[in-house]
């Protein structure tokens, strides 16, 4: 699927110059040309980048920042702010604010292709490091929300923390005392038998509707993930 971009600018040729080579390059883009409509489109659609304008009719660019950063869901969207200001404070005060990319006006095309390619592989690489994946489950270990396929696993705490061990360590065999060790850390009043409870959830959670059950019981040894399985 090609990155999603909105471009918020109200000068209508600058962004139809700017939505011109980015529909060259196969990204989906979409416009708002003030600040309102911006901050309801950033919320509805959830674009993979913003391409904001410093100075905007209504709500100004800072404002619109300044909104996004406060929300969960959005804060963590890149954003290049367009500028016809050169002065360093406004920029010192952007970046403050989580700007991550500056592009002065007048602007080159190739410019601004340059810079969305540059951030939009740098925010990919840091999604990368967040994550894990073995073979169809995913885990974001920012939300700690764990997938199977498309659909969302229901895991407790603990579940969640096994999985995330057992990922992070496929394929080798942990014993109870192991798991309690790595897992419930300092938990001193948990019994080893209790590993095999969570097991059991995890397992079920994880094999809802009948997919194969990568999690291996070894007898006398303990539990490990195992593709083989």
């Amino acid at each position: 699927m090609t990155d999603k971009i909105l471009v918020v600018e109200d000068e209508k040729p600058i962004s139809e110059l700017i939505g011109f080579h980015l529909e060259q390059q196969n990204y989906q883009i979409k416009f708002s040309y003030d600040g309102e409509s911006a901050i309801q489109e950033i919320e509805h659609w959830l674009p993979d980048l913003i391409l904001l304008d410093w100075m905007l009719p209504n709500i100004s660019g800072i404002e619109v920042l300044k909104r996004i950063k406060r929300k969960d869901n959005l804060k963590k969207i890149p954003i290049i702010m367009l500028t016809a200001k050169g002065q360093e404070d406004d920029k010192i005060r952007g970046f403050e604010l989580g700007v991550e990319d500056y592009v002065t006006k007048p602007f080159l095309p190739s410019e601004i292709l340059a810079r969305i390619k540059s951030l939009l592989k740098r925010t990919k690489s840091r999604e990368d490091n967040d994550s894990l994946k073995f073979h169809d489950i995913n885990i974001n270990l920012t939300n700690r929300r764990a997938t199977r396929g498309e659909r969302k696993l229901n895991l407790g705490p603990t579940e969640f923390n096994l999985l995330k061990f057992f990922i992070e360590n496929k394929g080798r065999v942990y014993s109870r005392q192991q798991l309690l060790d790595n897992v419930w850390l300092n938990d001193a009043y948990v019994e080893p038998r209790t590993v095999d409870v969570h097991i059991r959830r995890l397992r079920k959670e994880l094999n809802l509707t009948g997919e194969k059950d990568f999690i291996r019981t070894v007898r006398s040894a303990g539990y490990s993930i195992d593709s083989e399985n």
